[in-house]
């Protein structure tokens, strides 16, 4: 079973130990959180890195645009007071102020609306959910693309996600439906560039089908393969299902042709050596025959 993806909008990666690997739940929430602090992506991942914190999130949204991954999207962070919540939703911690209504930066709000839209897109959502209220939201079964806000403040005794965000959930909902709706038109370029470049990171790991595994045995074996120099769970990244490039192939076929080659001439010597043998025990046999003839004169 494949993992799920994660945005290629993160610019930087910190993975918290704090967590529930896999997520029990698809993914059809969203819910964003203040960080209370204003905080690049890097710092606030940096914040979840110890155990003792026994807090994550998925994504950070720094005050200045970043993205940070920080809890794999197949995986439940501890974000929200509430498993139930977590094993659902894609959490968000999002840098703000630290006082009451704990604005965000418009960097910050833009690169939310980014990377709520594109964690939509993602789960084949094509319409974002906002009621407003506790018991609508929690009562209500998401249908097939669809995905539903909730906020921290239905879970546990906070202000979370601030009055700021709070009062704009509605605002994201509308605009991430509308870019989502605006998908069923014609594919940009930059889009196109970007859904290849999310696919090919989905190619990128050690998946593949049993019936290559001697292929791919021999393969590594004989140096013909060697995988990116990345690994994956400790072991090399091979990217078995990822296409093959021309800079690639050349590659493979000049490691192809020196092991032809080795084994040609390993061949080559091999006869040489024979014929070599074959010589030296002729030239014996003659020079013993010799020998013979001059003893009996």
């Amino acid at each position: 079973m494949k993992r799920m993806s994660n945005s290629s909008l993160a610019t930087t990666t910190q993975i918290s130990p704090n967590k529930n690997s896999p997520r029990n739940h698809k993914i059809d929430r969203i819910t964003i959180h203040c960080f209370v602090g204003q905080v690049t992506a890097r710092r606030g991942c940096e914040v979840f890195q110890p155990s003792s914190k026994k807090a994550s999130c998925n994504y950070v949204v720094g005050y200045d645009g970043s993205i940070g991954l920080c809890v794999d999207e197949g995986d439940r962070s501890w974000c929200s007071s509430s498993s139930s919540n977590d094993n659902r939703a894609v959490t968000i911690e999002t840098a703000s102020e630290s006082t009451a209504p704990y604005k965000v930066t418009d960097k910050a709000y833009s690169a939310l609306l980014d990377l709520v839209t594109d964690i939509c897109r993602r789960n084949g959502a094509k319409k974002l959910l906002w009621f407003g209220d506790k018991d609508k939201t929690l009562a209500y079964t998401p249908k097939d693309g669809e995905m539903v806000m909730t906020v921290h403040r239905w879970f546990a005794n906070k202000s979370c996600p601030g009055d700021y965000l709070y009062e704009r959930h509605g605002e994201i909902a509308a605009e991430v439906t509308r870019r989502l709706e605006g998908d069923d038109d014609e594919m940009s370029y930059e889009q196109f560039k970007q859904y290849m470049s999310q696919y090919r990171k989905e190619l990128q790991d050690n998946d593949s089908g049993s019936w290559s595994k001697e292929n791919r045995q021999w393969a590594i074996a004989s140096g013909l393969m060697a995988g990116n120099g990345t690994t994956v769970e400790g072991e090399p990244n091979m990217m078995w299902e990822d296409f093959l490039t021309r800079e690639q192939n050349a590659t493979v076929s000049k490691r192809l042709y020196d092991l032809i080659m080795a084994e040609v001439k390993k061949l080559l010597d091999d006869r040489d050596k024979a014929i070599k043998e074959d010589i030296g025990e002729i030239v014996a046999e003659a020079v013993a025959e010799a020998i013979k003839k001059a003893t009996q004169q």
